[in-house]
């Protein structure tokens, strides 16, 4: 993405804004443990839109496409929300990764899954959040214990990320907003308001080829997934209380 387009991106999340989370290892409240629920839906529902990007924008995929997907989210992330809330919100999902890893503690990897394995997916997360700017994000990099070793290429990491979905970002964002994402509201809930929330931010920012619609709904299990057949994100209702149960055992 171009300097310009990074900088009309920015905006802030009054939840995430009004605080500075340590992660859900501090937390201390029934309002971090929200944070941290609230984080990890808009890191998913982000990984979900990159899926939507690289199905309507016909993009090549070199590689696994979960990747991919990790990569977009991290990005929009770094391009969306202002520096606090943005290091909040990567923070958090960090952390989501090794809260997941930790309860599979002893288990062998699934290694046919698409998906890699969640400490891999926590490291390259970190790792590209803080390639994006090595100086400003030390900190984070250090708390989330990034290895030496890998932060040396971070840097380049990013900007190799940044030089394959940039274009596709300030592409779909030049005409402004175009009210691509249609959102199927089915009823109150956290992640219902969340996700938007999310919406209609970027339905002010981008414009689509085609429309990409986005239910949340129940699945039976805690999940999301895009489906190219129709072009619909669906974020599963299980997420929140699955969510909850990983913040509520990190602040007991």
């Amino acid at each position: 993405m171009g300097v310009d387009a990074a900088v009309i991106w920015l905006r802030g999340f009054s939840l995430f804004a009004a605080m500075a989370l340590n992660g859900p290892a501090a937390a201390q409240s029934p309002e971090e443990a929200q944070a941290y629920v609230e984080a990890n839906l808009i890191s998913i529902f982000y990984h979900e839109l990159g899926h939507a990007l690289i199905d309507v924008m016909a993009l090549p995929v070199f590689g696994q496409e979960e990747d991919a997907a990790d990569t977009a989210s991290i990005l929009l992330i770094d391009a969306l929300f202002e520096e606090d809330t943005a290091q909040s919100i990567a923070r958090d999902a960090a952390f989501g990764f090794l809260d997941e890893a930790a309860a599979t503690e002893g288990e062998e990897p699934l290694w046919w899954d698409v998906h890699g394995p969640d400490l891999q997916r926590h490291y390259n997360l970190v790792c590209l959040f803080y390639g994006a700017d090595p100086d400003l994000r030390a900190d984070i990099a250090a708390d989330l214990d990034l290895p030496q070793d890998r932060a040396e290429s971070c840097a380049e990491e990013f900007d190799l990320a940044l030089a394959s979905w940039g274009p596709v970002l300030d592409d779909i964002t030049q005409n402004g907003g175009g009210a691509s994402l249609v959102f199927e509201d089915a009823g109150a809930s956290p992640l219902q308001d969340v996700i938007a929330t999310e919406v209609a931010a970027l339905n002010d920012l981008l414009t689509l080829p085609y429309p990409v619609t986005i239910r949340a709904e129940p699945c039976g299990e805690a999940n999301a997934f895009y489906d190219p057949a129709d072009q619909t994100i669906t974020m599963c209702l299980e997420l929140e209380s699955h969510l909850f149960e990983r913040a509520v055992q990190n602040i007991e």
